[in-house]
């Protein structure tokens, strides 16, 4: 089963995954979708606030930060990763429980990130926002260092999501019923 929509001026078909027995989500993938993740980058950034730094969580929001600081003209951009790494020097980190993910992570940047955030106009950037519990984790981070939030941005605002007025996204993505109706 897949859900078409149209994203960017670009239709594609979301298969329809299953989360619990009786809830489906479409499968937003941006990798390896380089039209997409163009496209999409773009229309974010006709609607995006002024800002500094783009942010995202590891990893599908990599492909679309990346491509959204090269159209900007900005040579850099943070990622929380999900682990900390060798090179990493005084992390902080904070936990998330992602609907897409089937345990709790850990997010975490270190030093080097840190100061790239402090006193910057930060914008959270991720490919769908859903219960917005990743989103709160990168803000937390990011209000750690001292980055100053300037917006939330997605491609796909899911579900309950699209009714928030504190993040800004291209499409609704609704939730599904097991036989592909629209919940």
């Amino acid at each position: 089963m897949h859900y078409e929509m149209e994203i960017a001026g670009l239709k594609r078909q979301l298969p329809l995954c299953p989360v619990t027995e009786d809830l489906y989500i479409g499968a937003f993938i941006l990798f390896g979708d380089v039209e997409m993740t163009v496209k999409a980058a773009e229309a974010l950034l006709q609607k995006a606030p002024d800002f500094d730094v783009l942010m995202t969580a590891e990893s599908k929001g990599i492909p679309l930060v990346h491509e959204m600081a090269r159209q900007a003209g900005r040579n850099d951009y943070v990622v929380a990763r999900k682990g900390s790494k060798l090179y990493m020097s005084n992390i902080i980190s904070t936990e998330v429980d992602s609907i897409t993910t089937d345990h709790i992570q850990t997010l975490c940047i270190g030093q080097a990130e840190a100061d790239q955030l402090r006193g910057r106009r930060v914008l959270i950037v991720d490919d769908v926002i859903s219960t917005g519990e990743s989103l709160k984790s990168i803000e937390v981070l990011a209000n750690q260092v001292g980055g100053n939030i300037v917006g939330r941005m997605a491609v796909l605002a899911e579900g309950e999501a699209a009714d928030r007025d504190d993040i800004i996204y291209l499409e609704k993505l609704p939730l599904f019923n097991p036989d592909g109706t629209v919940k």
